[in-house]
């Protein structure tokens, strides 16, 4: 099944008309467009059981850029139009994940609790209830798996550490979620020269 598969008219279409009107068919990332990558993370979010503000998070997760990928779609004085598109649990969502200071909260993850979030907009910490953890990792992990399973020298340099924040994390993760991250990273696994 494909990812498009798990999107149901019109709502989706939707979304997706606004992340091309936004250039995300045409900016490079790893496995083809931005585009792409997105609709593989929200597919495979949807694959794992996860509700619809989680999915549209996963499909919108780069509309403000994030610590990783620094290209916002939108600016954070516009967070209205995030919401009139996936509702406000969806925006606040792709709030949450682009703000992530990532050398800040991976560390915590998995070993701290509550999880302190530092945001990276702001330089405040603050804590997520664990509904909003549980999702911020689902979304994590999904965003993952897709760019190393797209690019293996990435596979190589991040994979061993990815996979073990996955652990830590495991028990806030869906099942199917750990088992990907097993499938794709866990030991065993082809070599990151055989990811594809």
């Amino acid at each position: 099944m494909t990812p498009s598969d798990h999107r149901s008219a019109p709502a989706w279409d939707r979304v997706e008309t606004f992340l091309r009107a936004h250039g995300t068919d045409r900016i490079p990332h790893p496995g083809g467009t931005l585009l792409s990558h997105l609709l593989r993370v929200e597919g495979l979010l949807a694959d794992w059981g996860c509700d619809h503000a989680v999915r549209a998070a996963g499909l919108c997760h780069a509309a403000y850029g994030t610590d990783g990928f620094d290209q916002a779609l939108l600016g954070l004085d516009r967070r209205d139009t995030l919401v009139d598109l996936i509702g406000h649990r969806g925006e606040a969502l792709v709030h949450l994940y682009a703000s992530c200071d990532r050398a800040a909260v991976y560390p915590r993850l998995g070993v701290d609790e509550p999880v302190v979030f530092r945001d990276r907009f702001t330089g405040a910490d603050h804590t997520p209830p664990e509904e909003d953890l549980r999702a911020f990792l689902a979304i994590t992990v999904a965003n993952e798996l897709d760019v190393l399973a797209h690019n293996a020298d990435l596979a190589a340099r991040y994979g061993p550490a990815l996979y073990g924040l996955f652990a830590r994390t495991r028990d806030l993760l869906p099942p199917a979620a750990w088992q990907a991250c097993t499938d794709l990273l866990g030991p065993g696994t082809p070599g990151p020269d055989q990811v594809n």
